[in-house]
């Protein structure tokens, strides 16, 4: 039997109420907390929508999907709820031809309803600090994924497009720099080219100085490297993938799901897309079952996080 919350709509109002509000009624518009100045206006008139309030602080109106992604959908709440639930809870992603299946939406509201879902899941980590620190070691690698949509110009080519393939000679793909604090958070970023510059600049930004830095041999990370507590790095061109404590494995198993899910079930992505599906893959990870989080705390995670944030359908389409 599925969960009352995945099928009807009242339940699925009362379960978003109480992750969004676990204390009572909070206006979105004022930020008023007190429940002698907010009042629940549902039902008195056939005009007012379920589970409708009133502030008589700011004299507005409010349900528990406003100032959320969620805002201004007429998607009944239940197949939101699920949603969440399914993109929670699918380790390899889910595609919006399946979610327009299950929930018997059609293929663009589906669309939208994904993109929206990513958005809230997308971390804020201005908020929540570095990776790393004393005694911790963050692994950083990039990877290659997909057809850029724009070439891929060189100076020193008079601005033909490279032709080499592979990570040495800026193949024609996409380029995803990744981060991981090892048995911790991940954060990966799409960027237009993988050089020293960009790897600095994200190092810098995202990781702890007192960290111990683990790379592959690539020159990129070599000067950036001298700012952090020890760099060490392992040799790929030799074979070599583990020295010791020394290896980029936690990153590369990070990008074999993500890589995995974009092949078998998204297939294709736009590039002005894929800082979306990386903030999907972010999510989950950083809250991956070996941290002892379930799907139903993932789930709440990503209802919890859709707060504060709006993404209307034409952002959407244009990333």
């Amino acid at each position: 039997m599925p969960a009352p919350m995945f099928t009807n709509e009242d339940k699925a109002r009362a379960h978003l109420e109480a992750i969004r509000w676990p204390n009572g009624p909070s206006c979105p518009h004022c930020g008023n907390i007190d429940p002698d100045k907010i009042a629940k206006v549902a039902g008195k008139k056939q005009s007012h929508r379920p589970g409708l309030y009133f502030c008589n602080e700011c004299q507005g109106q409010f349900t528990v999907t406003v100032g959320t992604v969620m805002e201004r959908s007429k998607i009944p709440l239940n197949k939101w709820v699920f949603a969440f639930h399914l993109y929670a809870a699918s380790k390899k992603g889910m595609s919006a031809h399946q979610l327009h299946r299950m929930l018997g939406v059609t293929y663009k509201t589906a669309w939208f309803m994904a993109h929206r879902i990513r958005e809230a899941m997308k971390e804020d980590v201005a908020s929540t600090g570095p990776l790393g620190g004393q005694g911790k070691t963050v692994e950083a690698d990039e990877t290659y994924y997909g057809k850029r949509e724009t070439p891929r110009v060189s100076k020193q080519r008079k601005g033909r497009p490279f032709l080499k393939s592979g990570k040495s000679g800026g193949a024609q793909k996409m380029v995803v720099v990744g981060l991981v604090e090892r048995g911790g958070k991940v954060r990966t970023f799409h960027v237009q080219s993988a050089t020293r510059q960009t790897m600095q600049d994200i190092l810098f930004r995202n990781v702890d100085r007192k960290s111990v830095l683990n790379t592959d041999e690539a020159g990129i990370y070599v000067e950036p490297g001298k700012d952090f507590a020890d760099h060490q790095s392992v040799n790929h061109s030799a074979g070599e993938y583990a020295r010791g404590e020394t290896t980029t494995n936690s990153i590369e198993s990070v990008f074999s799901v993500f890589k995995r899910g974009m092949v078998g079930v998204y297939q294709h992505c736009g590039e002005a897309h894929l800082h979306r599906y990386l903030a999907e893959f972010d999510f989950r990870f950083n809250r991956r079952a070996a941290l002892n989080i379930g799907d139903r705390e993932r789930m709440e995670d990503a209802i919890r996080m859709s707060a504060g944030k709006r993404l209307t359908y034409h952002q959407a389409g244009r990333a």
